[in-house]
């Protein structure tokens, strides 16, 4: 009798919490992500220093186009067989992400914080620019 009290109690609460009336999430937001691009592929790689030679913007995302850059000049003219790394990283506006390095995936997924120390993302309310704080 008691475990059917709390759980009306309980759907109760909750029928009371659905039928507050939240204005503030029905406002529009925007994000904006920060993403560090040669420092995420060195941290994908774990190797050398990448630089972007190229970006394409598209309706749903941006591409860039990046290579590995050989920091010693020297060892490259020595091994001339020893060709650099290229890189696509595309960030869609949705917040997908999707990093290949020479044919190969090593990320396909959605960018957040907690993916790398290399990306940032902020909220701002998109009518007034204030920004938003998650909890």
């Amino acid at each position: 009798m008691t475990n059917q009290k709390e759980t009306l109690m309980n759907t109760r609460e909750l029928i009371e919490l659905n039928n507050i009336d939240h204005p503030a999430w029905d406002e529009p937001i925007i994000c904006r992500v920060e993403v560090d691009l040669p420092g995420w592929l060195k941290q994908l790689t774990g190797g050398k220093q990448w630089e972007v030679y190229g970006e394409d913007e598209a309706e749903t995302c941006i591409s860039f186009a990046l290579r590995e850059m050989d920091v010693h000049e020297h060892a490259r003219a020595k091994n001339k067989t020893a060709a650099s790394k290229l890189a696509e990283v595309t960030l869609y506006h949705n917040g997908y992400a999707v990093v290949d390095v020479d044919g190969t995936a090593l990320f396909d997924g959605t960018l957040t914080n907690g993916t790398s120390d290399c990306a940032h993302l902020s909220y701002f309310h998109a009518e007034s620019g204030e920004p938003i704080t998650l909890n």
